[in-house]
């Protein structure tokens, strides 16, 4: 990470890195990373996203920033999911105030992808999402919302052991945000759908959900690969073909 900026007065850490040699306004990828799994822990979310923000960068003329949501890396905070809607938000706000893009597409990772979708359609800087393996709801979660907060205990992405002050409050916004419902609103902008044929932790039906319920998305299913389509390079390939289309089609 290369910086940082302010969510909701905790201290978020960034990578932001913009093309040498253009000038004038470029568009601008925010990529989100998922909320920790497959034995993966909080401290090493989004430990080789920078090397993509690298890629869309030199290989694409764009400006690409990746950060840590609260309660991972070295992010300040605990986990909620009210939490990191708040902080990609302030992502989007501070990318803006950075780099005065031509235009903003969010890239998201499993959990990371469904809340760029969450947020993106109740904002209007967003021009077009991908989503990697993207969760249509976050029901199971919900059902068991103390197991769950033990096992982000466990991970360490809650940290402070009085964090939260409600639990119920806490479980009760597992609920509050729709992925499927957000694919309607945020229609008719692009969106974006790979998944993993293999992925073993998100089944391929929820990214179908979501293509669904909006309408016209494009989707992609990788055969042969599974949940970290981040670590697939065909998967990185398609990605960087689509960003690129974006942008002469946002010029149209």
């Amino acid at each position: 990470m290369n910086g940082s900026f302010l969510s909701g007065g905790l201290n978020l850490a960034r990578y932001l890195v913009q093309p040498t040699g253009k000038t004038g306004a470029l568009p601008a990828m925010v990529l989100c990373h998922g909320y920790p799994s497959g034995g993966i822990d909080a401290r090493h979310s989004a430990g080789t996203f920078s090397e993509l923000c690298d890629r869309v960068a030199n290989e694409l003329g764009w400006t690409a920033m990746t950060f840590t949501f609260r309660g991972c890396a070295t992010s300040e905070g605990d986990f909620s999911m009210q939490g990191w809607i708040d902080d990609l938000r302030a992502a989007i706000t501070h990318v803006v105030a950075e780099s005065s893009p031509s235009g903003i597409w969010l890239v998201g990772n499993n959990t990371g992808g469904s809340l760029a979708l969450c947020v993106a359609a109740d904002d209007p800087r967003v021009n077009g999402c991908a989503l990697l393996g993207a969760r249509a709801d976050f029901d199971d979660w919900a059902e068991q919302p103390r197991r769950f907060l033990e096992h982000s205990r466990e991970i360490g992405a809650i940290r402070r052991p009085n964090f939260p002050p409600s639990v119920e409050e806490w479980g009760r916004e597992l609920r509050r945000f729709r992925p499927t419902d957000a694919a309607r609103r945020f229609a008719p902008r692009p969106l974006f759908l790979m998944h993993g044929q293999d992925d073993d932790i998100v089944p391929t039906a929820d990214s179908r959900v979501l293509a669904q319920a909006h309408g016209a998305a494009e989707l992609q299913i990788i055969q042969g690969a599974g949940h970290r389509l981040r670590h697939d390079p065909r998967a990185m390939a398609i990605l960087l073909g689509w960003l690129d289309r974006q942008r002469t089609l946002a010029a149209m």
